[in-house]
């Protein structure tokens, strides 16, 4: 396997095999980010399904969220730990395997119809994914010049909102399209065999996922990636003992812990929302359609941020974007019909370089900090758990068009971390 190391990008010494060298890599780690955006976005379809089976409300049902983005915050810096010891490559395998059995274990939650089991089951996945985070995310930055980082990111992003675009259409045809074709039932008998139905309708797809991602793993360990784990020459901003002392680091976790928590809350209350009498008044089936213009948004904001952003500075994109998220959220909780329903459905458009923008900006001149700088992102983006079951709780108190109004504090922040906390002291 070539040694390649991120240094000799950096530092002009790179040999002449390298430029595409990481060129397939960045090729290869598409895949990846296609594959998690995918699985994360099908939550967005299980919150209103295992809802209508488990007779949740919303409080209670945001705890697929919290289970799932909870992992990011117990699994993330022992990943980050991991990753250093057994290679970016490695840790890639380890993440898909770990992802696959979480999917499988889908099966053993429907069959025995127990919501503990499926949080369980969403919890062991989510570890897996986080352990692909933290490797493929902080490997991307470091395929290429720094100066450039973003913009990669964006670009590799740009297929993980893909996955998120196809999810809601994959979910609504084979997990909700179930739930629509047997709504009349009157006996407890019939409720509990269409209750039944309902849950088993997650086992095809999530076993689909399962061999899908055991296949990636085979692919990534016979696969020869460059090697990029001598970060310590990745001109170091300040050679520290910790990734904790620098500020712009600190901030762009509680960036990314907002950001991801808002992101969440949005995406998970999109079907009921639309599903409002003053809002649209869609069936669940129908509604999940629409949710692919939120993650339709994000994939075509992420493919023209990557272009745009290699003469835009990251931080004045940032708060650009944020600024107007704010504005539309805004429209979304004081209007209503068609004006709500497209404003809400437009933040995904400009959600879009948000998460790689904030992660490159975040992690610039880390060193050999980087991988444990990862691992703090990754788990902030415990934001995923938190928020949204607060988001919840308020929807059950005030209505579920008022709760929007706390994912506006959170693209705030991220205004003031695009404009002046991403600067590294």
């Amino acid at each position: 396997m070539p040694q390649t190391k991120a240094s000799g990008v950096s530092s002009g010494a790179a040999t002449a095999s390298a430029p595409s060298s990481f060129r397939f890599a960045l090729i290869a780690l598409t895949t990846l980010f296609f594959m998690w955006g995918f699985i994360t976005c099908l939550n967005d379809i299980l919150v209103p399904h295992l809802r209508n089976v488990f007779s949740l409300n919303y409080t209670q049902s945001m705890l697929i969220q919290f289970c799932f983005f909870g992992a990011y915050f117990l699994v993330s810096l022992p990943a980050g730990a991991i990753v250093k010891r057994i290679t970016y490559k490695w840790g890639i395998v380890a993440g898909l395997v770990v992802a696959a059995i979480g999917c499988g274990l889908f099966v053993p939650a429907a069959s025995e119809r127990s919501y503990p089991l499926f949080l369980g089951a969403l919890f062991v996945l989510a570890s897996g994914i986080t352990l692909l985070q933290v490797a493929a995310n902080p490997y991307v930055t470091v395929l290429g010049p720094p100066d450039t980082a973003a913009s990669r990111l964006t670009l590799t992003q740009a297929f993980n909102a893909l996955g998120t675009t196809v999810a809601p259409a994959f979910g609504a045809f084979l997990i909700l399209g179930s739930a629509a074709a047997a709504t009349a039932t009157m006996t407890p008998e019939q409720i509990d065999a269409v209750k039944a139905a309902e849950a088993a309708a997650v086992k095809l797809p999530y076993m689909g996922l399962a061999a899908a991602l055991l296949a990636l793993a085979a692919l990534f360990a016979a696969l020869r990636l460059p090697a990029v784990d001598d970060l310590e020459d990745l001109s170091p901003i300040a050679e520290t003992g910790s990734a904790w002392s620098h500020r712009h680091l600190v901030l762009g976790a509680v960036a990314i812990f907002l950001y991801v928590g808002a992101e969440v809350s949005i995406g998970s209350f999109l079907v009921n929302f639309l599903g409002e009498a003053s809002i649209a008044g869609m069936p669940e089936a129908e509604a999940a359609h629409y949710v692919t213009y939120f993650w339709g948004g994000a994939m075509i904001g992420r493919f023209i941020g990557s272009a745009a952003m290699r003469y835009v500075p990251g931080g004045k994109a940032l708060a650009f974007n944020a600024a107007v998220a704010t504005v539309l959220l805004l429209a979304t909780v004081f209007t209503s019909g068609s004006l709500a329903m497209w404003a809400v459905l437009a933040i995904g458009l400009f959600n879009s370089i948000m998460f790689p923008t904030i992660f490159s900006l975040a992690l610039h001149g880390l060193g050999r900090h980087t991988s444990q700088g990862s691992g703090i992102l990754c788990l902030a983006i415990v934001g995923g758990a938190i928020l949204p079951l607060a988001q919840g709780a308020l929807a059950d108190h005030i209505g579920i068009q008022h709760a929007f109004l706390m994912p506006v504090l959170c693209y705030l922040f991220i205004v003031y971390y695009g404009l002046k906390g991403s600067r590294p002291a």
